[in-house]
């Protein structure tokens, strides 16, 4: 019988893969491009040098912050923006110029509590099948370094906070792979035995299961990341070089007296999702996501880019730096200072571009949040941003001592969520965030995990 293979619809013919390969050979351009990669990142050869163009890192409406963090080998961006954000406030009662608060300290509640988390998500699955699609999601990674803003609220407002100098990072904080991989192991080999035993309906021997398993790993991060402490005492040298001390404090007083549950409540994260089945002045949040079980719910209000814009400009008018979520993994430049849509000019080179329409690269796939930093600064012109200030966590040997320009291109492209007071919203939108939410499932891309 003759093989009929090649007749099949979609099949890539040789004849096909002939005049592809030919009119690659005729374009001259190929050589060019084929030549400078094999020597180079693509990102390199690519590069568009106009983009850095009127990026002067000077803005007209700027925030005073401190020297930058360093979140080195782990993915806890989220937990370093939202303590950047919160040490401004410390920082400006008492008068100082350098200062940190524990990341160790949050990220060791963190991953306890996540891990608890997602075991009282497996034990409410666990008489599914093990390819239940939502069981699968949630077996895909139970417990990242990754994190949102409510996640952090969660964690400060029953753990509190500490000066770094109380709890300082270790060698497993910053670098929190194997630690990862550890977790998700016993995490894992819990659902499998708890399956088993919801199908003979045990439910008391899955509830002493998980006590076993949470008994080791919180084992686990303690002796990965430290004892944290249960008093403190907080010193510092105020900027006219006097020195403070005050002793007594607990986690949970430190929080109190600087940050409270007032203000910390007051937080409202927004979201920018052009999608049809997120309805602009709507608020959502995402089943199965979470750190601490009676914490608060996560809750996004979706709203326009130009409103997002406009609240972020007037806290910051205000003198208060911006908690926001994007996506850097295309058009970011680690070492420069500058970040534009435009940066990278893969259109010229290779005929298609990576970024299409916002909306549809988040339905497929192709963009989310994943990466948290503050915003501190911005640059109006004619009434409207042009260019934003960003404090980043990679350290002060990338970008401007840690700070990067992003343009408005960018900004408009790849920024997802920003977290701002209420006070700045309108009525209706404060009325929204009130409203029960409509339940998004896990895999939606306002559910990643900026890391």
């Amino acid at each position: 019988m003759a093989d009929n293979r090649e007749n099949v619809v979609g099949t890539l013919t040789a004849e096909k893969s002939a005049a592809i390969a030919k009119s690659y050979e005729s374009d001259l351009k190929n050589n060019v491009v084929r030549h400078a990669l094999s020597r180079n990142p693509i990102s390199e050869v690519v590069f568009e040098p106009a983009s850095v163009i009127n990026v002067a890192p000077e803005f007209n409406v700027e925030v005073k912050t401190l020297p930058v963090a360093n979140q080195k080998s782990s993915g806890r961006c989220w937990i370093f923006a939202g303590l950047n954000v919160l040490r401004e406030l410390i920082a400006k009662k008492c008068n100082i110029k350098k200062f940190e608060l524990s990341q160790n300290y949050i990220s060791l509640f963190d991953k306890i509590e996540k891990s608890n988390f997602t075991l009282e998500s497996i034990i409410k699955l666990s008489k599914n099948a093990h390819d239940d699609r939502v069981l699968q999601y949630i077996l895909q990674d139970p417990v990242s370094d990754g994190g949102q803003w409510d996640m952090f609220v969660n964690l400060v407002k029953k753990y509190g906070l500490v000066p770094q100098e109380a709890f300082p990072e270790t060698f497993q904080s910053n670098n929190t792979r194997e630690t990862d991989q550890l977790v998700n192991a016993a995490i894992r080999n819990f659902a499998y035995e708890a399956h088993r035993l919801a199908l003979k309906d045990d439910m008391p021997g899955i509830r002493a299961l998980k006590d076993k398993t949470m008994e080791q790993i919180y084992d686990l991060f303690l002796n990965a990341f430290g004892i944290p402490p249960k008093t403190f005492s907080f010193a510092y040298t105020d900027s006219k070089e006097k020195f403070h001390e005050e002793d007594g404090f607990t986690p949970k007083s430190f929080f109190d007296k600087f940050v409270g549950d007032k203000l910390i409540d007051e937080y409202q994260s927004l979201i920018n999702s052009p999608t049809a089945d997120k309805p602009y002045g709507k608020n959502f949040t995402i089943d199965f996501l979470g750190n601490v079980v009676e914490g608060k719910p996560i809750n996004h209000l979706n709203v326009t880019m130009e409103r997002m814009k406009a609240l972020i400009v007037k806290q910051l008018k205000d003198g208060l730096p911006v908690w926001f979520g994007s996506d850097v993994g295309f058009y970011r430049d680690r070492a420069s200072f500058a970040w534009d849509a435009n940066a990278f000019d893969y259109l010229s080179s290779f005929g298609f571009d990576i970024k299409f329409d916002k909306g549809g690269m988040l339905d497929y796939r192709h963009s989310a949040m994943n990466h948290a930093m503050v915003i501190v600064g911005v640059e109006i012109v004619n009434g409207l941003p042009t260019k934003w200030k960003i404090e980043n966590s990679w350290g002060d040997d990338n970008g401007i001592k840690g700070y990067y320009v992003m343009s408005s291109a960018f900004f408009d492209t790849f920024v997802y969520q920003a977290v701002v007071l209420k006070r700045y919203l309108n009525q209706d939108e404060v009325k929204a965030t009130g409203k029960d939410p409509i339940h998004l499932p896990p895999w939606d891309p306002m559910g990643t995990l900026a890391d």
